[in-house]
């Protein structure tokens, strides 16, 4: 890459199979120990992780410390609002949430017809957020979306990302953008700062669904 230096090495996956809790004794500890050995050499600054859980960050922070989390993190996805953000937040680490538009169901361009019309390797075919009963649902949340960002002059997507940047422990946001023309969509999202009300209105269009 003609660098002398990589800025963030994460790994992506802790190492387990089924269970995430099932990562086997030491694969974490010489996974970051092998990065430790790089950043004293020099050839990597940071050492990040994607996709662990509190208790592996733990065990990897023993090992070196931990400048980064890459976690998954959307209306449709809070698990990680539990612990592991709260871990993130107390330890500095840096949260970098990936797919806060629930890998384009909460865009707002994402219709019935479009899902319908999915190719059958496309991995969102088999996901439970797009297929019945929680389709119904999740589209019900997108036009809460679309009401919130009318307020805004902006869309569901934005008002998406907003929602998810809102948490103090949110450092930023990792946006999945295939066209170009996509940015113009959600490039305020940033600047978007959701209310008691915008909040409220978008928790009752969820209660209401799961009721």
């Amino acid at each position: 890459m003609g660098l002398d230096a990589i800025d963030l090495y994460q790994i992506h996956w802790p190492a387990w199979k089924g269970n995430p809790e099932s990562a086997s004794p030491g694969s974490i500890e010489e996974a970051v120990g092998e990065l430790a050995k790089l950043k004293a050499e020099g050839k990597i600054r940071n050492i990040g992780v994607s996709n662990f859980n509190a208790r592996q960050m733990a065990r990897a922070a023993i090992v070196a410390p931990i400048t980064s989390l890459q976690p998954p993190y959307s209306l449709l996805a809070t698990e990680v609002e539990h612990s592991t953000l709260p871990f993130a937040m107390e330890h500095h680490i840096g949260a970098i949430v990936y797919s806060p538009m629930a890998s384009g169901l909460l865009s707002g361009a994402m219709t019935r017809q479009r899902i319908a019309a999915l190719p059958e390797d496309d991995w969102r075919k088999r996901s439970t957020n797009f297929r019945e009963p929680a389709l119904t649902r999740n589209l019900y949340l997108v036009e809460a979306l679309r009401a919130v960002g009318q307020r805004y002059n902006t869309t569901p997507g934005a008002v998406a990302i907003a929602w998810a940047l809102r948490n103090p422990a949110v450092t930023g946001a990792i946006v999945g953008i295939r066209r170009a023309q996509q940015v113009d969509g959600v490039i305020g999202a940033a600047e978007i700062e959701l209310d008691s009300n915008d909040l409220l209105e978008i928790y009752q269009s969820m209660a209401l669904q799961a009721a």
